[in-house]
């Protein structure tokens, strides 16, 4: 009796100091923005952070789209309800840079909480976009692209092309696309998603043209948008034109819903949007073989095309919460910049490795050799040095200036205005979102 009475007492109080071990595990909440397999693969990243210790636990909450997951969490901040850690997309972060009291840098937590940081590490392209004016990393890279161009081999060749060389110049993408349509090997030669990051804020930035003062609106509020110059006006007209002889194929606002279906289908031959795009890409498009190039430029405007920009989020840490959360935050993010996990994480998604180490470990285990094109991407977003115009575009509210230019594109497609006149509403209306935005946020 007593033994049994002294088994069930030792059996109660290692049930009791279990449950003490499991209580006393700091969570981490973490907001994001992805669904499907990107969510699926991010809720793996996130089971193997807390598989490898047991202090912490990282626990993910799907939150609807990026404009969804911000609004939530501005949301939650003003009810003192906010995550830990949010994933925001590249065109709210100047949203956030103007929360003043509401992020703790992830420089400061990553010194504050003796965790290892060094910038040089990171893509200089993915960490410069999310630096303040002294160079220091406010969010933490995570999820980053750039745009590039997937063609379709069988339609190239098809059309008597080289299915092995795709167009350089957007002179080649008029005269490939031509061929492509009058032999019949596609309906269309091009289609695009994002219209704005793609084919206007990229477009700049590839041809070094300004898309706004105070260095892309790096340099603070005040900025003015002057992205309707003379190489945005002859693309955007060259654009119409295509349109109008049936080389180019408008796939909708926004992201471009109806672009992936045009090229997956095989009615539009060419087809430009993000990196992150090349495993759906590769999923969907069955009957015929992808071919993966960068985006094209204009040889008489620009001898050597600059970087493109990046897409993408970074993870935000709010601010409210005990010193027991951000030390597992940081921790977290030291775990997410280990380049195995950084490398698996590109390479089932498409998103860009965003360490050298990760890009390295790539090359040596022959990812990018086997998978011709999957290091596309990081060459063109790495080649040459950044120059104030090609390093990106950060402004307040630009989701609401992406829906303006998106309309006035629209209203070329439809004759309703010119290139010049477009673009010129496009800078008018979006230099008014951007008062408005100073005006909430002085």
């Amino acid at each position: 009796m007593v033994r049994t009475t002294l088994a069930a007492g030792l059996a109660a109080l290692a049930v009791s100091l279990t449950s003490s071990v499991a209580f006393a595990q700091t969570e981490i909440t973490w907001w994001h923005a992805m669904g499907a397999e990107l969510g699926e693969k991010l809720e793996q990243i996130a089971q193997g952070f807390n598989d490898s210790q047991d202090t912490y636990v990282v626990t993910p909450v799907f939150k609807g789209s990026y404009p969804e997951t911000l609004t939530a969490a501005i949301a939650a901040f003003r009810a003192n309800e906010q995550p830990a850690i949010v994933q925001v997309f590249e065109v709210g972060t100047g949203t956030m840079m103007a929360a003043q009291g509401a992020v703790y840098p992830v420089h400061q937590l990553m010194a504050d909480m003796g965790q290892p940081w060094e910038p040089s590490g990171f893509l200089q392209p993915v960490v410069g976009y999310y630096s303040d004016t002294e160079g220091n990393i406010l969010s933490m890279p995570f999820n980053s692209s750039t745009p590039i161009l997937y063609y379709n081999k069988d339609a190239f060749e098809a059309a008597g092309l080289d299915p092995e060389v795709a167009p350089a110049t957007w002179a080649q993408v008029e005269e490939f696309s031509r061929q492509i349509v009058e032999s019949g090997a596609a309906n269309c030669g091009f289609t695009s998603g994002w219209i704005s990051w793609v084919q206007l804020e990229n477009l700049s930035a590839i041809h070094d043209q300004q898309y706004g003062t105070l260095e892309n609106g790096f340099g603070g509020l005040g900025t003015e948008f002057t992205f309707n110059g003379p190489v945005q006006v002859k693309h955007w007209e060259n654009l119409k034109r295509w349109a109008d002889e049936g080389l180019f194929q408008y796939g909708g606002p926004v992201g471009g819903a109806d672009a992936p279906p045009k090229f997956y289908s095989g009615e539009c031959a060419m087809y430009m949007n993000s990196s992150a795009s090349r495993a759906g890409v590769i999923l969907n498009a069955q009957n015929f073989e992808v071919g993966f190039a960068p985006l094209p430029y204009y040889e008489d405007e620009i001898e050597e095309p600059k970087n493109s920009i990046i897409g993408g989020a970074t993870l935000w840490v709010l601010n409210g919460h005990s010193p027991e959360v951000y030390q597992g935050a940081a921790e977290f993010f030291t775990y997410l910049s280990q380049p195995e996990v950084q490398a698996d994480w590109h390479q089932a998604t498409g998103y860009l490795p965003i360490t050298n180490a990760a890009y390295e470990l790539g090359q040596e285990q022959g990812y990018y050799a086997e998978n011709p094109g999957s290091d596309i991407a990081i060459e063109q977003i790495t080649r040459g040095e950044p120059t104030p115009n090609s390093k990106g575009v950060r402004f307040g509210n630009l989701t609401q200036v992406r829906d303006a230019v998106d309309a006035e594109f629209e209203a070329l497609l439809a004759g309703q205005k010119s290139a010049q006149e477009a673009l010129d509403a496009a800078v008018e209306a979006g230099n008014r979102i951007l008062r408005d935005f100073e005006a909430a946020n002085s």
